[in-house]
C-alpha cells in the first residue's frame, strides 16, 4: 500500500477554481482549456451533483473575456514567427490549440506579413545561407532544406535561403 492519497473527485466549484488557476497562469485558448478540464475529469473522476459541463464552463470564460481565441492566435503566431517558424507550422499549432478559422484572420495576416523575416531568423539560427561560414555540401544542403520545410516554410523560400552564398544579403521578392 502506497502512502500517496488520491485527490478527491471534482465537483463544479473545484473544476471552476482549477480552470481559473489555469487561465490565470497560462495563455490559453478555449480548446486548450477544454482539453485540460476533460483530462482532469478523466484523471480524478466526477463527484458533482449535476453532470460535468466543461463546455459550459469554457463558454462562460469566453463570455467573461478570460479567454480570447483571436488574441491568443495573434500572440502565438507572433511568438512562433519570432522563433523562425513558417506559416504551415504556425497553422498546425493554432489548429492543435482549437483556434477556429474566424479567430485566425488577424493572425494569418500577421503570418503572411512576417514570412520573410521568419525565414531570415530561421536561417540565422541554423547558420545556413548568408549566415553560414562556408557553402554547404550536397548532403548538408538537403538537411538544411528539410529543416526549413519542417519549420513550416515552403520549398522555394527554403531553397533561396539555403542556396544563398555566405555573407550575401537576400532581398525579399515582391509577390
Amino acid at each position: 500500500m502506497s502512502g500517496k492519497r488520491l485527490p478527491p473527485p471534482l465537483d463544479e466549484a473545484t473544476m471552476r477554481d482549477m480552470a481559473l488557476r489555469h487561465v490565470a497562469r497560462f495563455a490559453t485558448s478555449r480548446g486548450k482549456l477544454l482539453s485540460y478540464l476533460k483530462r482532469k475529469i478523466k484523471e480524478r473522476g466526477w463527484g458533482g451533483e449535476q453532470p460535468a459541463d466543461p463546455d459550459g464552463l469554457a463558454d462562460r470564460f469566453v463570455e467573461l473575456g478570460y479567454i480570447d481565441d483571436a488574441g491568443y492566435a495573434v500572440m502565438k503566431s507572433g511568438a512562433l514567427a519570432r522563433r523562425g517558424y513558417g506559416a504551415r507550422r504556425i497553422d498546425q499549432d493554432l489548429r492543435a490549440a482549437g483556434i477556429g478559422e474566424e479567430d485566425r484572420a488577424q493572425a494569418d495576416a500577421q503570418i503572411a506579413a512576417e514570412a520573410w523575416a521568419a525565414a531570415d531568423r530561421f536561417a540565422r539560427r541554423k547558420r545556413v545561407g548568408p549566415y553560414a561560414t562556408a557553402p554547404l555540401d550536397p548532403k548538408q544542403r538537403e538537411k538544411a532544406i528539410a529543416a526549413f520545410l519542417r519549420a513550416g516554410h515552403d520549398y522555394a523560400v527554403a531553397r533561396r535561403w539555403v542556396d544563398a552564398a555566405p555573407g550575401v544579403t537576400l532581398a525579399q521578392e515582391e509577390a
